[in-house]
């Protein structure tokens, strides 16, 4: 497996665009998550200080911060298919299967790669999130301080599927720009199954299905932190029946996708004449 992510860091950190997409991907979440525990004073009329609004308290930090930090996934996004794309391109993919690289292996040395830059991506949120929050937070549990942090864990499978969905379109289309566009169009299919599903039995069906569909399940691995938010600050104007727990049956759907995802990579690559 070292081998393997080895063969493709080479590969990555020889590519200069490839080199600051990844550098952007890890820098830029975390740099926001800085930023927004400064207090800011816009031009002497009013101070800023997001940390006052007690969403950087445990544990409801680690919801807020991985719920963020996955809107940025799209940069290394553009290095998964990136990675596809040139292969293809300078025909390195033919070059490296003659130096003896099984296909399964091609595979492998893709996902391994996804797996391990989503895992540091993990690791940088989550100390950064506990540094915060040791500054910010008035509890100093370690019950409260670690209550949550499954949190992080549906944040590195929703990186990991996301990026096993951007594998495979780059397998299926071998070009960087139309992979990015089938993950939009995507978004679009699963809007139309859940409008066919509506007008066919019920609304709540159509949510039912839909959160069985690959973008619409990663995405539910987090849901929005802002109504639980107003839930510790308004609890009696807000529905307190809001669920934003991590489900292990949710990780499981994106489990299943990711799997599926990079098998259907591999038996792209396999039947392909190259």
């Amino acid at each position: 497996m070292l081998r393997l992510i080895n063969l493709e860091l080479q590969k990555l950190l020889l590519n200069r665009a490839s080199r600051v997409l990844i550098f952007i991907s890890f820098i830029l979440p975390f740099t926001v998550l800085i930023l927004s525990s400064i207090k800011i004073n816009f031009f002497g009329f009013f101070t800023l200080e997001l940390g006052e609004l007690g969403i950087f308290n445990f544990p409801i930090i680690w919801h807020i911060t991985t719920f963020f930090a996955s809107y940025f996934k799209l940069f290394f996004a553009i290095v998964v298919v990136s990675m596809i794309g040139n292969e293809y391109s300078n025909k390195t993919i033919k070059q490296n299967l003659i130096d003896g690289l099984s296909k399964k292996e091609f595979i492998l040395s893709k996902f391994y790669t996804i797996v391990f830059f989503s895992f540091l991506a993990t690791v940088l949120i989550g100390v950064g999130s506990f540094l915060i929050g040791l500054y910010y937070s008035s509890y100093t549990e370690a019950s409260i301080i670690f209550r949550e942090t499954e949190f992080l864990l549906a944040y590195f499978l929703k990186l990991v599927g996301f990026f096993s969905l951007c594998l495979f379109f780059g397998m299926l289309v071998k070009r960087s720009a139309f992979a990015l566009a089938f993950l939009f169009i995507l978004y679009i299919f699963e809007w139309i199954v859940f409008w066919i599903v509506v007008q066919a039995s019920s609304t709540d069906m159509a949510w039912k299905v839909k959160n069985f569909l690959p973008l619409e399940s990663m995405y539910n691995l987090i849901d929005q932190p802002f109504q639980r938010v107003l839930m510790t600050k308004y609890p009696e104007k807000i529905d307190m029946s809001y669920d934003y727990a991590v489900h292990w049956y949710e990780l499981v759907i994106v489990l299943g996708w990711t799997a599926l995802f990079v098998f259907l990579s591999y038996r792209l690559l396999k039947q392909r004449d190259l």
